[in-house]
């Protein structure tokens, strides 16, 4: 299916059977750019630009995770996002530095490569774990 935009670093929309749904990437948490409650956290706009580099206008995979139900209390599908059927998007995120590891309350289904990938990208100080990144504050 096709990405119709970006909401934020964790947050999509697809066009699924010709609507469009918003779906919250499993296991990986960013910092707020749109969330109305609160201001733009550090390191938001950049990860949301990230995942825009990404995944703008390209086609995914979906995959569901049983542990971890069909929709969040937004009613956002919970999923994970391939791309071209070898990269796992919400991985890559972490990896890359733009997200943090999070666990909702289940342990989901890779969760102990999203927390490697994540403290690999802390020990090579990628992305918002740079000694620079926010003005050295975490």
């Amino acid at each position: 299916m096709n990405v119709n935009r970006v909401i934020d670093g964790d947050t999509i929309e697809v066009i699924l059977n010709g609507q469009k749904k918003k779906v919250r990437l499993i296991g990986i948490n960013t910092p707020e750019t749109v969330d109305p409650r609160r201001p733009v956290q550090c390191f938001g706009k950049e990860a949301s630009n990230y995942a825009k580099q990404l995944l703008t206008g390209k086609t995914v995979y979906l995959e569901s995770d049983p542990t971890q139900g069909d929709l969040d209390k937004y009613k956002r599908l919970l999923r994970y996002v391939w791309l071209d059927g070898e990269t796992n998007v919400n991985k890559a995120m972490i990896a890359d530095g733009y997200a943090y590891e999070y666990t909702y309350n289940t342990p989901y289904k890779y969760q102990v490569e999203f927390k490697a990938a994540q403290k690999e990208a802390e020990d090579a100080n990628r992305g918002l774990w740079s000694p620079t990144a926010c003005a050295g504050k975490k």
